[in-house]
């Protein structure tokens, strides 16, 4: 089975700076960081083969991906002691993409995927105004680009 994800959080990283062509520049960063100790977010990095199958096999992803991406959110969620969607400690994550060769303004980023009605209730219960702190995550997700996204009816 190919390994299309790499993992880095707690201190420890799938990968360093010498990955770059595989996890790409910002991916093999955080990893680099990850190693030597600097106070980097967890996350995982989906590899830049990842991204060549994709284009060489008429837009499929690979049969792995799903399941090795499921896994990471998994053991995401294990590292930072929250649950995507979770009402009381949401998830959030942001999804930049990259490349092994930098491209600067030519990729998006979605920031705060996770973020959503039970999300912000339990975000909010740390704020003074509650309803003006779902008011502002409401108006930043309406106002982000969305063109990268392909979303269902109900979410637009």
């Amino acid at each position: 089975m190919t390994k299309w994800v790499y993992f880095f959080g707690a201190g420890k990283a799938e990968g360093d700076s010498t990955w770059r062509d595989l996890l790409g520049g910002k991916g093999a960063g955080l990893a680099e960081m990850t190693k030597i100790g600097l106070p980097v977010p967890a996350g995982f990095t989906i590899s830049t083969e990842a991204c060549d199958y994709f284009y060489k096999n008429g837009k499929k992803y690979p049969a792995e991906l799903k399941k090795q991406v499921a896994e990471n959110v998994t053991k995401l969620e294990k590292v930072t002691k929250k649950k995507l969607g979770d009402s009381k400690s949401p998830l959030l994550v942001s999804v930049r993409s990259g490349s092994a060769r930098s491209m600067p303004g030519m990729m998006e980023t979605i920031l705060n995927l996770g973020l959503n009605d039970r999300s912000v209730q339990g975000l909010s219960v740390t704020y003074d105004d509650a309803s003006l702190f779902h008011w502002k995550c409401s108006i930043k997700a309406a106002v982000s680009p969305v063109s990268p996204l392909h979303r269902p009816k109900k979410y637009i």
